[in-house]
């Protein structure tokens, strides 16, 4: 009985250490291929509180639920089954995939970039929208379908690190990442637009140390967004044009990228005392040059044939 009931707990142990090596490789999984997603991450924030903007204060948090809920329903019931059957199928065209969506992301930061400085902006049909339910479900159904192709992308990318995972595994991750990514990126979407809410209150208050907080959370809040926008922009180029290199590297010209590991790496070792960091910068700066020039070949490209096309 005593020979049985210690063998009973070594297999309940031997499960345990099992049970806990699963999870931490869920766990890291999970954080290398959120990592990735992050320069979307940021441009989804920056995106998604325009989306409230005319409508009542009331109104807004339960906006902002709705377009989770819709952003969840993308990642899990839509983009998570399509991604498992392609890499079930299909994992031949997971990288080229990914290096198609990464072309997109440069050309919408440079696309940004371009209208900045001067070059021309989208043309967009106004209409006047008096019924307060009509406008609500606009903006809605526009939030979440802008939501599909910032999804797609996170899911990508997030799939683009995990080839060697076993099909369950990388369900599993994929679902952790979907759902780690649309709680944070909505609670804190849900936090920036209640701000100014928040510093009004805090302003009307009689303490004074309250009413300056207050006064200074209104006058952040638009700057907050406009650096929140740039950094999400600057995300963009340097993940995209990361996504275009190692593409390349996994496709077989790995010129450029064995180029720029070289200078990241003669970079760090010239500073000793921060040669990681600096290392990671120097790499981070020329995927970000090579999605900058991606990008502004392809907004040239495209408005030139748009040209050609409306000239036709």
């Amino acid at each position: 009985m005593a020979g049985g009931l210690v063998a009973l707990l070594d297999d309940i142990a031997a499960l345990t250490k099992l049970a806990a090596a699963s999870l931490d490789d869920v766990a890291s999984a999970t954080a290398g291929a959120g990592s990735k997603a992050a320069g979307v991450v940021i441009d989804d924030a920056a995106v998604t509180p325009r989306y409230v903007v005319g409508l009542t204060p009331d109104r807004e948090l339960p906006i902002i639920a709705k377009i989770a809920l819709g952003s969840l329903k993308n990642k899990l019931v839509i983009l998570l089954p399509a991604a498992l059957l392609l890499s079930a199928i299909a994992p031949w065209a997971i990288t080229p995939l990914l290096m198609l969506g990464g072309s997109y992301l440069c050309f919408e930061a440079a696309e940004k970039i371009h209208e900045a400085l001067g070059g021309g902006h989208h043309a967009e049909r106004a209409t006047v929208i008096t019924d307060p339910r009509v406008l609500e479900e606009r903006q809605v159904s526009g939030a979440i379908r802008t939501d599909l192709i910032l999804s797609a992308e996170i899911m990508a990318i997030a799939l683009g690190e995990l080839p060697a995972q076993t099909l369950v595994m990388q369900g599993i991750v994929l679902a952790l990442v979907g759902l780690g990514i649309t709680v944070g990126v909505y609670g804190v979407v849900a936090l920036l637009v209640k701000m100014d809410d928040i510093g009004l209150h805090l302003a009307r208050r009689r303490h004074v140390t309250l009413q300056a907080i207050g006064r200074g959370l209104v006058k952040a809040m638009p700057l907050v967004l406009q650096a929140l926008s740039t950094i999400g922009t600057a995300a963009m180029i340097w993940v995209g044009g990361g996504i275009i290199l190692h593409g390349g590297e996994a496709l077989g010209l790995a010129a450029p990228a064995e180029w720029l590991h070289h200078l990241a790496e003669t970079a760090g070792a010239a500073v000793p005392l921060a040669g990681g960091l600096v290392g990671w910068l120097v790499y981070a700066l020329g995927a970000a040059v090579v999605g900058l020039l991606l990008g502004a070949v392809l907004v040239a490209g495209i408005g030139l044939a748009t040209k050609r096309r409306g000239a036709a």
